[in-house]
């Protein structure tokens, strides 16, 4: 590759820079810039009922400044604009921004769009770069920042025509980071003597990476530095517009707020030119889960997510940081395991504190998020596929259906699952994780097929005594008797007086592990019970489960579901081994 092409990109003299000791502590001014910045730079441009649609979901997340338009490039932005102020869409704690060159009758356009508003930002943009003053624009700096005065004057005079106090005013050195320092802090500081703020009426400087051209620490030191030299500091709101050039939008968005930037221009999703302008989900987020208030309600991100997919026309990408379908999904065994772990903990420290899961601090392994808290949910967060141990299975079927499987179980049980995964290419919903576990454990009811039972204990309780009926596999019912410790021991028992078969010797079963636990009701049913035995038979171990009404039920159901899979197992070994 002909890296001699390209020449690195050069460095602030900072030496002293502050902002690598500095946190993020409060959210900045948000700037939602979907209606201009990422509208233009649609294949399909949205019309009034889209722009209106994405305006509203971002009144109702509440972002207080929108751009809502380029009303002199656009009869449709200049359409929208009017509908917003006309029809009295605009809140009253809402400033719609709109954005012009530096040209005299595109300004004049601009303003007459904005008649009647009662809260605006009027965003006056010239590029300030060498390259664009080379070869755009064949203009020296001189001509450049004159250009930005000439403009900034006429603003003012249009403002002050209109009679709109509550117009503000921003001015953008576009191309920012491909513009040498002390130009920019130089056409900056005169627009900014033309302008006149003051602490009490404020305007936006706004430093664009209008291409991100270096490493976010770069941003951060320029920002900074301007930060430290501009003149009027406490007059203006020092803003950025970071695009995604480099793949790194998002950090230097964060490290450039350390550095002194107190507003962020940015869009829902990271939609915009080429790659991107920042990803204000992400950049929003990323505060919530350092327990800093983002001031945007992102809590129905699936909702945000939609409209915007809707209004784009573009999908959002499956892994994209917390808004993707994918994001809060484990696939991994490993990783399955540690989130299964992890809730369970968050459960039991809600149980043993009293205190509501959704208040205690959140801490599961791999969600650095709690899904819930973005109106998510926990169905997706395991998924099966073959990559998937046996956490992933388990999961399922306690979050969806109750059963909280021993971990020996969950081994066996991963190992079925994962003959089925190799041998396809997705991966299982809940459902079919159900269907493998009620085919492979509860319905293996052949040879053996409990009918009716009656238990006893002894008067001191130490001994039980059974009286079963059970189906056969010739469909002849049979009666055994049987006593022992507990009731699966007394059936053990029972058991040991049929004949031995080929495949299975009664009198070589005992019984290995027992669990049961109770089950929630199911809709008009009562609640049930659920159960999972353990049988070892000479070299060989096989589990059975049961749902049952009763826990008596469920344990002899298990304990026969183990003995019928331990059947099934040797008779295959056998015909196996006879072929």
């Amino acid at each position: 590759m002909r890296t001699e092409r390209y020449t690195a990109y050069p460095r602030v003299d900072l030496p002293d820079r502050t902002w690598p000791a500095a946190s993020l502590t409060r959210a900045p001014q948000w700037c939602a810039v979907d209606l201009r910045d990422g509208n233009q730079a649609l294949a399909v441009p949205m019309d009034l009922a889209r722009k209106r649609k994405l305006f509203e979901l971002q009144v109702r997340m509440g972002f207080k400044e929108i751009e809502v338009g380029f009303p002199a490039a656009s009869k449709t932005d200049f359409d929208f604009i009017r509908l917003l102020i006309e029809e009295d869409l605009i809140p009253d704690d809402v400033a719609i921004q709109v954005i012009m060159p530096a040209r005299e009758e595109l300004i004049h356009r601009t303003f007459a769009s904005l008649a009647g508003a009662r809260h605006a930002i009027a965003h006056l943009y010239n590029s300030t770069s060498c390259l664009q003053r080379e070869v755009v624009f064949g203009m020296d700096r001189a001509q450049i920042k004159d250009l930005a005065v000439r403009s900034t004057r006429l603003c003012k005079k249009l403002t002050e025509d209109l009679g709109i106090p509550g117009i503000r005013y921003e001015y953008t050195p576009e191309s920012f980071t491909g513009t040498e320092l002390d130009f920019a802090l130089e056409i900056s500081n005169a627009v900014t003597d033309v302008w006149d703020p003051s602490p009490d009426h404020t305007m936006i400087l706004n430093l664009p990476a209008t291409v991100e051209m270096s490493t976010p620490n770069v941003y951060a030191d320029q920002i900074e530095w301007m930060h430290r030299h501009l003149d009027r500091r406490d007059s203006l709101v020092l803003s950025i517009h970071p695009h995604n050039d480099r793949g790194t939008a998002v950090a230097a968005a964060e490290l450039a707020c350390m550095a002194g930037a107190e507003r962020i221009e940015g869009c829902l999703f990271g939609n915009g030119e080429r790659t991107g302008n920042v990803d204000l989900v992400t950049l929003g987020l990323n505060l919530f889960t350092q327990g800093v208030d983002p001031m945007i309600d992102y809590s129905d991100l699936a909702e945000v997510a939609a409209t915007v997919e809707y209004c784009n026309r573009l999908p959002v990408h499956p892994r994209h940081p917390y808004g993707g379908e994918l994001v809060h999904t484990a696939f991994s065994g490993s990783h399955q395991d540690a989130i299964k772990k992890g809730f369970e903990a968050l459960e039991h420290r809600a149980r043993t504190t009293g205190t509501p899961l959704a208040r205690l601090p959140w801490a599961v392994p791999y969600l650095p998020i709690d899904p819930k808290d973005i109106g998510r949910d926990y169905e997706a967060v395991i998924r099966v596929n073959s990559q998937s141990g046996k956490a992933g299975s388990a999961y399922l079927l306690k979050t969806a259906f109750h059963l909280d499987l021993p971990r020996p179980l969950q081994a066996e049980f991963a190992r079925i699952i994962q003959e089925h995964t190799d041998g396809t290419e997705g991966e299982l919903s809940a459902d079919e994780v159900w269907s493998a576990f009620r085919r492979t454990y509860l319905d293996a009811t052949r040879p053996l097929r409990l009918l009716d039972h009656t238990a006893r204990s002894s008067d001191d309780g130490a001994t039980r005594s059974l009286t079963c009926t059970l189906l056969t596999g010739t469909d002849d019912p049979l009666t055994l008797h049987g006593s022992g410790t507990e009731l699966a021991d007394a059936l053990l028992h029972g058991l040991t007086t049929l004949p031995p078969s080929e495949a299975l010797d009664p009198t070589a079963l005992s019984l290995g592990e027992l669990t049961r636990h109770p089950l929630p009701p199911d809709g008009d049913q009562a609640p049930r019970c659920a159960a999972y035995a353990r049988l070892d038979h000479h070299q060989r171990s096989a589990w059975g489960a049961a749902i049952a009404p009763d826990t008596t039920t469920a344990v002899l159901q298990a304990v026969l579901s183990a003995v019928n899979r331990l059947s099934a197992e040797s008779a295959g070994a056998s015909s196996t081994a006879r072929c």
